[in-house]
């Protein structure tokens, strides 16, 4: 589990093919502190680590995670986000993030508003029951809050501290993001239409 408050960013080494899988090594910003087996977040994907030394690491995505991701556009030397998992008694200073992509959306605007930045994005999903003014959404495994939003497409606003911090800075329109819709809010979205279906059969 994560919070979307990213700890810092890295760059990426290497990455091939195998078979259907795509394996990717990236620059070990974290030295010895990281370890096999160990989860992190990588632009909102949870990859467990496979190999690791004090100057790289490497984790495996799968078919599911290629098709769900924004992976396919990956390139070396691109910068990516990073947090690891949420320890036990610390502050939730984000929001729930699993670390599992929902779908993409594409940047179509951004708009700098002197001091800030706002970010208008377009989902390749529906975000009718996903999405609603003022919730938490995850974009490259940022916990960001939703201005405004529509069936396909939503902004949010970026503070200075937010773009200095991320790999945000480096995204330019046309550029295509991981989305993590709010944990809570799909539950709540399945609970209701699974009631509704429930009232209907009666």
């Amino acid at each position: 589990m994560f919070t979307g408050i990213i700890e810092c960013t890295t760059k990426v080494y290497k990455f091939n093919f195998y078979k259907k899988n795509l394996y990717i090594t990236f620059i070990n910003p974290f030295s010895y502190e990281i370890k096999i087996n160990q989860s992190i977040c990588h632009n909102g994907i949870c990859f467990t680590i496979i190999h690791v030394n004090e100057k790289t690491y490497s984790v495996i995505a799968s078919e599911e995670t290629l098709f769900r991701t924004n992976l396919n556009f990956l390139k070396i030397k691109d910068e990516i986000n990073l947090e690891r998992g949420l320890m036990m008694g610390e502050r939730l200073n984000g929001h729930i993030v699993q670390g599992h992509v929902d779908t993409t959306a594409k940047i179509l605007k951004i708009e700098n508003r002197n001091g800030s930045w706002l970010f208008f994005f377009k989902s390749k999903k529906k975000l009718t029951t996903k999405v609603v003014e003022k919730g938490s959404i995850a974009i490259n495994g940022i916990s960001l809050t939703i201005i405004t939003c529509n069936q396909y497409t939503f902004s949010v606003s970026i503070i200075p501290y937010t773009y200095k911090k991320t790999n945000i800075s480096f995204l330019k329109v046309g550029d295509i993001v991981n989305v993590e819709f709010d944990i809570l809010g799909k539950y709540i979205s399945k609970y209701i239409i699974n009631y509704n279906d429930m009232f209907i059969l009666k």
